[in-house]
């Protein structure tokens, strides 16, 4: 499967950015997920959502912040990001996982976008 990342940007501490992410193939069945890059650091896990939108999953430093959904006819995954702040910006990947279940795991999910640039300004 083939994704598209797209909806980063430049935005100032304390605003809201919504990425998007398009996927090719048609009714998947697979759960999806965010990551995310700051420069120097490792890839880390943002978000993920099951297969059907029913569990999802958050990274500690994003809870209460961010949330990501799905919408099955439209091969789309949306990742809203209210409340940013500087230490969110990073290169932004979605991926589609191996499993239909949500994982934490970048090594479960064999699928990667090109990824989309945040800068949060403070």
């Amino acid at each position: 499967v083939q994704l598209q990342a797209s909806g980063g940007g430049l935005v100032q501490a304390g605003d809201s950015l919504k990425l998007s992410c398009k996927a090719s193939r048609t009714g998947s069945n697979n759960a999806m997920g965010w990551f995310r890059q700051a420069p120097g650091k490792e890839r880390e896990f943002v978000a993920a959502i099951s297969w059907n939108g029913g569990s999802t999953a958050y990274a500690d430093s994003v809870k209460g912040r961010f949330t990501i959904s799905r919408d099955r006819i439209k091969n789309t995954v949306l990742l809203q990001m209210n409340s940013l702040k500087p230490e969110d910006t990073a290169v932004y990947y979605c991926a589609a996982a191996r499993s239909s279940g949500v994982t934490m795991l970048p090594s479960g999910y064999p699928s990667w976008g090109q990824g989309t640039l945040v800068t949060v300004s403070s």
